[in-house]
């Protein structure tokens, strides 16, 4: 059940990120043609105001389209008119006069608009299978999108800057409003000695630790403080050691017992009891930001050492992402909340980074547009694309191989 309530929360982190590039684009009057709920197949769609609203079957987040995201060229016309051409030689023509038009180095849209009818025309009245049909009527589609007013790259820069970055915001603001409620609710402020839970199969049950002892020593080492008692253990590297406890006003001595290495630090497998501090919603916003800054922070100094051995071991996928926060979720919501918030703040963060197709690198070429002012080369996107494609897939492969390491012990 925590593994579904945590594919349910990252999906969920997804659905919003694209819901904000929808709302945004609706904002700023450039019409998105399709949101969708979860990912194709397709379940349920309606048409409403010329939008397609549709369920997917695979709930994993969902997905906006909007019009025109690069200038139409006439290529992409020749990718889905390939099968049409062997069915019908008689499309060549009017998908030539098209393709002429769309290259135009100024693009005429009345020009274009009336060659891509006459193609569409010709189509429907050509006889052709159903799956060239199919890519025929795709194909048109996607570059009538891209040569209509409301076409992402016609757009005033500043708009399209608030389109694609809406999504990363979107993201951001639930964060902060996410850990402002864990404020709200309470932070742990001091861990004691006493032990509030015992986990099953660790050292600490194998070796009688009950939940209401308080550890006084290990080793027979007085510690005064949690903190110590917990730098002892991690510092036994495997030995086995003691536990001092006052149980019902008695000393008793558990053990000896060897902690387990159990994410990078050798533990025994309990929790103390810990002091919660709660804040007033004022102050729970502005420690919430506060947070946000440091988680930042932190995730830049990160992001700088992923050419070294420590950095790539950060990595992660979603399918590592899954299992820490359901592992998170067995200690409580309030400390699964505060995960979903700081993995909302990564999506964030890491979707605006300047690599296309990432949210930064749309950004970043939009504002390259602005100091150019004219459009940049589709050849120039599709290279900057395939490089950061490469990029994005290197980091997935380092991080499922981090993923099965710690899945595998």
């Amino acid at each position: 059940m925590n593994v579904l309530v945590a594919i349910a929360g990252l999906a969920f982190l997804i659905l919003i990120h694209e819901a904000g590039h929808f709302l945004a684009a609706r904002t700023v009057r450039m019409r998105p043609r399709k949101f969708y709920v979860f990912f194709p197949p397709v379940l349920l769609r309606k048409v409403h105001n010329g939008i397609e609203y549709g369920l997917g079957a695979i709930p994993l987040g969902g997905y906006v389209k909007i019009p025109g995201m690069h200038r139409p060229a006439g290529r992409d016309l020749e990718a889905h008119f390939s099968a049409a051409l062997d069915d019908a030689p008689s499309l060549r023509a009017p998908l030539a006069a098209a393709q002429i038009e769309l290259d135009q180095e100024t693009l005429d849209n009345d020009e274009a608009t009336a060659a891509l009818f006459r193609l569409r025309s010709a189509s429907e009245g050509a006889h052709l299978s159903e799956q060239a049909r199919t890519r025929v009527e795709k194909g048109l589609t996607d570059v009538e999108d891209g040569v209509s007013p409301d076409a992402y790259w016609r757009a005033p820069v500043w708009k399209r800057i608030v389109v694609i970055g809406a999504g990363p915001a979107t993201n951001l603001l639930f964060a902060v409003a996410m850990l402002a409620v864990v404020f709200a609710l309470g932070v742990p402020s001091e861990a004691s000695r006493t032990v509030d839970v015992v986990a099953d199969g660790t050292p600490a049950e194998a070796m009688g630790l009950l939940p209401g002892d308080e550890v006084v020593a290990v080793d027979s080492v007085e510690a005064t403080t949690f903190d110590e008692v917990a730098d002892r253990i991690r510092s036994s590297e495997g030995r086995p050691i003691t536990l001092t406890v006052l149980r019902a006003g008695d000393e008793v001595v558990l053990g000896p017992r060897a902690a387990e290495f159990d994410n990078e630090r050798y533990r025994l497998g309990f929790i103390p009891d810990v002091e919660y501090e709660s804040y007033g919603p004022g102050a729970a916003v502005v420690e919430a930001f506060k947070q946000t800054g440091t988680v930042t922070v932190a995730i830049g100094e990160s992001l700088s050492r992923i050419v070294t051995p420590e950095g790539r071991d950060d990595i992660a996928t979603p399918i590592g992402i899954v299992q820490g926060s359901s592992q998170v979720l067995e200690q409580g919501f309030r400390d699964f909340l505060a995960i979903l918030a700081l993995i909302s703040l990564s999506l964030a963060l890491l979707n605006m980074l300047p690599l296309l197709p990432l949210d930064g690198g749309h950004i970043l070429f939009s504002l390259l547009e602005r100091v150019r002012r004219r459009a940049i080369p589709r050849e120039a996107y599709e290279r900057a694309s395939a490089l950061g494609i490469a990029l994005v897939l290197i980091l997935f492969v380092i991080g499922l191989t981090n993923d099965i390491g710690r899945l595998n012990g």
